[in-house]
């Protein structure tokens, strides 16, 4: 009972809020400035004046705030643009931690973009309305208080003639007064003669009608000025003063519209702002620790298993040099280990590898190959990746093979696309010269056979790198095996040196894995092989030999002695018959050690067939340095063999 008693009394006092806030309301309505305030012109300038004064410092407010935001988006994107990861951590992209926080970046790139959005808008729409409504203000203000000042003036004038009137009309009255008096005096005395009696009349009868023409003209006055006093504060007064009413409510009801639209500035951004806090999240969700592991161990997974226990050696069983020798194998397998791990990058210089090779001439053999197979890329590693471990190293060579498809598709795409250019000329030569688009389509067509030529180069290295089998054990344990007491080392020149009394020979599989192809190219010139009967041989991997490249070179062969030993023989370079001829269809400039340069149309010799690698061995009669060798694309030359 009580409550419902309670409700009922909240009920109407609730219902007559309502009613008191609508009554005031309409009264409201029905008041102005110029019947309530009439008298109070000087406050009302003040309290405009001071409502400008507030509207213009709520315009300052804007433009400290736009600066603020300003100067937050700036130094969010400066941000942003410091904590960029550099190009060298671009390679740990991969991790989900590092593809979050770029995301992150990202995301705080595009607050700060909303928060630019915010300042120009605030600029661009609050702040120019807001100094344009307070100029327009001022400038209506003054003029309405300029009116004011005239018409109060003017009432102010017309008082003054009044009051003026009036005194005017008192004095009259007065001097009228006495005259009278003085009249009556000088009619009553007996004393005084006719004439100076008519003379007092005379004065006393100017006096009465000076005194009526004043009263008249304070009357006039009077009534002129009780009639614009009537006006003046019934209609012209109030026309001003509602004037300045309608002034201040436009700068009130600006003031709020200002304060609501720079709210929805804030707010028309928000949305964006709540996504981007979202992709924040999304992104922080995203990072999967497991991944980033699996994607650690694929990285610098090297394919090696660690070293086995190190064999004792009985020294009172073995030979004191086969300990030095085994020694001298501990120490370059401990290097030939640390090649196929995660420091095999920091390892960019070979020492010591023609220190066991007693010529002169073989030592510049060995080092020509050399130069020219290992052919460092631009990061600083070997153009077939083998200083790399197996696992890395197919990892790159497929990298590379993809990097050149999608070369090849692009360049295959812009050669059909002059192609199609070409004929249309042919077809309309109005529309252009197919001349002019021939050269550019040689141009591509060499491209295109250039990347062509690679490729098959890298998916050589691929399948050479896919047959090697993975290591069981690492070079260092593997160098250490020992059969029956004695030792099978492999030295850094590719020969074996097989100390054993049963005759049986232990494979060297993980050693080959660490050995560079350069040790094998390194190898097989001194156990006499010629590389240029290798499919793979090319130029650009230094395996051919021609008079160019390699100056004094040929094929030879050497007996392999120990180390230490420097007694080769060396036999005479054999000549190659020639097996056809061809013709240069385009000039082409030698770019790598082992190809020669020719000229359009210049006829050679063809010395080796291409052994599907996109490179043929031709010679040419040089006046000057007798016969003149090397390697040529096939693609630029046309082939007649001999029967």
């Amino acid at each position: 009972m009580l409550a419902l008693l309670a409700s009922g009394l909240s009920r109407s006092s609730s219902n007559n809020k309502l009613a008191e806030s609508e009554n005031s309301a309409q009264n409201s309505n029905n008041m102005s400035w110029g019947t309530e305030l009439w008298d109070q012109n000087e406050n009302l300038a003040i309290h405009t004046n001071r409502g400008i004064d507030a509207l213009d410092k709520f315009a300052n407010f804007l433009r400290d705030r736009v600066a603020i935001e300003t100067e937050y988006a700036g130094k969010l994107r400066r941000l942003v643009k410091n904590y960029q990861p550099k190009k060298k951590e671009e390679e740990d992209n991969e991790f989900t931690s590092v593809q979050a926080f770029r995301n992150l970046l990202k995301e705080v790139g595009d607050l700060a973009g909303q928060r630019e959005v915010v300042s120009e808008s605030l600029q661009l729409q609050i702040i120019a309305g807001v100094t344009l409504l307070s100029k327009t203000l001022r400038e209506d203000r003054k003029k309405c208080l300029s009116d004011g000042a005239t018409l109060q003036q003017n009432l102010t004038t017309q008082l003054s003639s009044l009051d003026r009137a009036k005194r005017n009309y008192e004095k009259a009255y007065r001097d009228s007064e006495k005259a009278v008096d003085s009249y009556k005096r000088a009619d009553m005395d007996l004393n005084l003669s006719r004439a100076e009696v008519e003379r007092y009349k005379n004065v006393m009868t100017s006096k009465i009608q000076q005194s009526d023409d004043a009263k008249n003209e304070y009357a006039n006055q009077l009534q002129k000025t009780n009639n614009l006093q009537q006006q003046h504060y019934s209609m012209l007064l109030p026309s001003v003063l509602n004037r300045l009413q309608e002034l201040d409510e436009k700068r009130t009801r600006g003031f709020r519209e200002f304060i609501v639209g720079a709210a929805d500035v804030e707010s028309s951004v928000a949305p964006i702002i709540a996504r981007c806090m979202e992709g924040i999240v999304k992104a922080g969700e995203s990072i999967n620790e497991k991944e980033d592991t699996f994607k650690v161990i694929e990285r610098y997974q090297s394919g090696f298993t660690p070293p086995r226990d190190i064999p004792f050696e009985d020294l009172s069983k073995c030979d004191p040099d086969s300990v030095q020798e085994s020694h001298y194998s501990n120490s370059t397998s401990n290097h030939l280990t640390i090649r196929g791990t995660m420091s095999a990058n920091k390892l960019k210089k070979r020492v010591g590898i023609f220190n066991i090779f007693g010529s002169n001439k073989q030592r510049q053999i060995i080092e020509a190959c050399i130069t020219m197979k290992n052919s460092l890329t631009a990061d600083g590693q070997k153009e077939d990746f083998s200083d790399l471990p197996p696992n890395q190293r197919r990892k790159k060579l497929q990298a590379k093979i993809a990097e050149l498809t999608q070369n090849i598709a692009q360049e295959t795409k812009a050669r059909d696309g002059l192609m199609k250019m070409k004929i249309v000329y042919e077809a309309n030569s109005s529309l252009g010269n197919p001349m002019t688009v021939e050269g550019q389509l040689n141009e591509s067509e060499h491209k295109l056979e250039k990347l062509k030529v690679d490729l098959k180069k890298y998916q050589g290295f691929l399948e050479k790198a896919s047959q090697v089998p993975t290591a069981t054990s690492s070079p260092q344990a593997s160098r250490n095996q020992l059969q029956n007491g004695h030792r099978t080392s492999r030295h850094s020149n590719g020969s074996a040196d097989d100390h054993h009394d049963d005759g049986d020979d232990q494979p060297d599989d993980a050693g080959s894995l660490s050995r560079s192809d350069s040790e094998d190219n390194v190898a097989q010139i001194q156990n006499g092989h010629n590389n240029n009967n290798n499919g793979s041989a090319s130029p650009e991997s230094g395996l051919g030999t021609s008079h160019t490249s390699l100056p004094g070179s040929g094929q030879g062969s050497a007996n392999e002695n120990a180390i230490g030993e420097d007694t080769y023989y060396e036999t005479e370079v054999e000549t190659l018959n020639p097996v056809g001829k061809c013709r240069a269809l385009y000039p082409f400039e030698a770019s790598s050690e082992g190809s020669i340069p020719m000229s359009e149309g210049e006829e050679l010799q063809v010395i080796e067939i291409d052994q599907g690698d996109g490179w043929t061995r031709v010679r040419r009669e040089n006046n000057s340095n007798g016969w003149d060798e090397g390697f040529v694309p096939t693609s630029y030359i046309e082939c007649t063999l001999y029967a």
